[in-house]
């Protein structure tokens, strides 16, 4: 435990000293300012095309201006851009050992490669999660200063339900950006797996089969296609179940077997 800690705590001191957590923020704020600024287009297209915002010519699909229609904006948003934003977190938590070329340095230590991999896991889920929620709080802030009706408690508890259980879901598959990101030595290939997996996740989502392809499930769950009891089932959670511990057993024993010779 000794040994994880240690782990741990220089895990965190890479993060705190990056400016890569500035930008991550940054990027994913946008996701509940663009969210309201649907809502004021929604609330009133006229001036919205008077202020440039839209063109005569746009359409918008979202519905009407209203905290339901926020709430799943929201929710479908971070399940996307969540695939996408925490899977460079992760490719860059696993992929810099390699770019910095430390990762020589890093499996000399005392400290068991099972210890510094779980502490990078660790590290890239509290990252991830504390994002999310950053976000469906500034989502709340946007949507009370647009001031959108049909707020409710009970909506407050769907809308956190879908936008963080959606992060929950993609968080669980950042292991196969890990381990590809330690196989790849870098960043460049668990990228372009992200861009193929959320290629695939759309095709398999119109064609039907979404429930059963583990990188469609986050945002099946976030209503981005519909009702989410139609949509997803048990099966389609234990999907993700295994996938993401199928990703992390094969994480661990790369890097338990794998020569490390650059």
């Amino acid at each position: 435990m000794n040994g994880f800690s240690s782990a741990l705590w220089a895990e965190a001191l890479k993060v705190r000293r990056s400016k890569v957590p500035i930008f991550t923020t940054l990027g994913f704020a946008l996701v509940p300012l663009i969210d309201g600024l649907f809502m004021i287009i929604l609330k009133d297209p006229e001036a919205a095309r008077s202020m440039g915002l839209i063109t005569t010519k746009a359409q918008l699909v979202a519905g009407v201006a209203d905290w339901p229609t926020f709430f799943s904006i929201l929710a479908q948003a971070v399940a996307v851009g969540g695939a996408i934003l925490f899977a460079i977190i992760t490719a860059w938590v696993f992929g810099r050992e390699f770019t910095d070329r430390t990762a020589k340095e890093l499996l000399a230590l005392p400290t068991s490669r099972e210890a510094i991999i779980a502490a990078k896991f660790v590290v890239i889920a509290i990252w991830t999660l504390a994002l999310s929620l950053f976000v469906f709080a500034l989502g709340l802030l946007v949507g009370t200063l647009v001031s959108i009706p049909g707020w409710s408690a009970p909506l407050l508890r769907t809308g956190f339900a879908d936008a963080i259980g959606s992060a929950l879901l993609t968080i669980g598959l950042l292991s196969f950006v890990a381990l590809l990101a330690s196989i790849g030595r870098g960043e460049l290939l668990p990228i372009g797996w992200t861009v193929f997996t959320v290629v695939l996740a759309q095709i398999a989502a119109i064609t039907g089969w979404g429930d059963w392809f583990p990188w469609a499930v986050p945002a099946l769950y976030s209503g981005a296609a519909g009702p989410r009891s139609e949509l997803v089932g048990l099966h389609s959670y234990l999907i993700v179940s295994i996938a993401s511990l199928v990703g992390i057993a094969a994480t661990f024993y790369w890097w338990r077997h794998a020569d490390q010779t650059r």
